[in-house]
């Protein structure tokens, strides 16, 4: 067993700007492996004599990966600390992308990309842990705001590098530089990424203690709260992400190309409105901020809805979106916060079930968007608006006072 039962009091350390910038890079695994190769999945499910609902399992897959691997990573890098299972999760990331590379069949894809997800969450993970061993108070919330911003750019990035991929190269040629993406943040990591978790400060015990650190998490309805929001809030991110490109391109007419900067034009309003909602949390209120952004997304959502049973013109549709990702945005770093903050002992542990909300809520709505087709918008503004209504009833939970904080 541990011999740390409550909270231990945050102790900040000296951060340096190249260990900033490589726990910012560690944020890029999720939005990289989903966005790169969106403007190629209509080519990947014709050359694959896949259907648009199968092929679109490839996004579920990787969600699904990533939500179960932080369930594992996180409590395994509070025991271990951070920098062992890093390096493993990001070998096996430059491995399993250029798995996906080589897959013959949209099964061997699918597998292949469920496996990519469990090495990618690793990253994902140990960015939230690490961030909370070495910031607290305002600099913590200022950190998730710039993680935020961080994977706004790589959303921004993602598309626009496909996009100019698919001219010159096919989806197998995507996953290679997805590939190279990891040999490249494997380096930075050896060289850069100290452990920032000393062996005083880590928790013992085994799988009996992990689940008891589950169940103290669970029963603080502000950290739930926290959860839900934020896996209700990008279950509508991935919907978009899942059904943008056949909407866009299939409905709208869009190129690869002309997509690629229509999903940036949302990214930079994810980037800009990550960086305002940090800031905007630090000194105004964490759950103030968290209430403007579930109005923000709700709005978008319900005018994604509106669009596709009025079949609004292309203007409605990139407004909607907008307004929807920029309120996911302002949700994000309170959120974050409120989740982590009393939780500096097992902050692994605890970014872990706020990481599996994540990518598990989103990996069960992305197959729910291609149900009606691919020239069926009206699944994606349902399962849009569901989202968005669902994470604004859970605002409730976060109203109260934290466990952790009462003790």
């Amino acid at each position: 067993m541990t011999a740390v039962e409550t909270p231990i009091p945050a102790r900040e350390q000296a951060v340096g700007r190249p260990l900033a910038i490589v726990l910012g890079l560690l944020t890029i695994f999720g939005p990289i492996s989903m966005d790169l190769y969106l403007p190629v999945l209509p080519a990947l499910t014709a050359e694959l004599q896949s259907t648009t609902s199968v092929a679109q399992l490839t996004i579920t897959a990787c969600l699904l990966g990533l939500a179960i691997g932080q369930v594992v990573a996180g409590p395994l890098s509070d025991r271990l600390g951070r920098r062992t299972p890093l390096l493993i999760g990001v070998v096996a990331y430059t491995l399993t992308s250029a798995l996906c590379a080589v897959s013959p069949t949209i099964e061997t894809l699918i597998i292949a990309r469920f496996v990519q997800g469990l090495a990618g969450a690793v990253g994902i993970v140990i960015a939230q842990a690490a961030g909370r061993d070495v910031y607290s108070g305002g600099k913590l919330l200022r950190y998730y705001g710039r993680l935020t911003v961080l994977g706004g750019l790589a959303a921004i990035i993602g598309p626009v590098i496909g996009g100019q991929l698919a001219r010159v190269t096919d989806w197998r040629g995507v996953f290679l530089f997805l590939s190279a993406v990891g040999v490249a943040v494997l380096v930075a990591s050896l060289v850069i990424f100290k452990e920032t978790l000393p062996a005083n400060r880590r928790v013992t015990g085994g799988f009996s203690h992990t689940l008891k650190d589950f169940r103290r998490l669970l029963a603080d309805r502000v950290f739930v709260g926290a959860v839900l929001i934020t896996g209700f809030t990008y279950s509508a991110i991935f919907a978009y992400l899942s059904g943008a490109t056949y909407i866009l391109q299939g409905m709208y007419g869009l190129s690869p190309q002309g997509y690629s900067f229509a999903f940036g034009l949302n990214s930079l309003g994810f980037m800009v409105f990550g960086f305002i909602s940090g800031g905007l949390s630090e000194r105004w209120s964490e759950r103030g901020t968290l209430t403007v952004g579930l109005i923000m997304t709700a709005a978008g959502a319900l005018g994604l809805l509106a669009t596709a049973l009025l079949h609004l013109p292309l203007m409605a549709i990139v407004l909607s979106l907008f307004t929807m990702v920029s309120g996911v945005a302002v949700t994000s770093p309170p959120a974050t916060s409120l989740a982590l903050k009393d939780y500096p002992d097992i902050a692994g542990t605890a970014s872990s079930l706020l990481g599996l909300a994540r990518y598990a809520f989103g990996g069960v709505a992305a197959p729910l968007v291609g149900i009606g087709g691919a020239n069926d918008a009206v699944p994606f503004g349902i399962v849009a608006a569901a989202s968005a209504a669902a994470a604004v009833l859970c605002l409730a939970l976060v109203k109260g006072q934290s466990t952790a904080r009462a003790e």
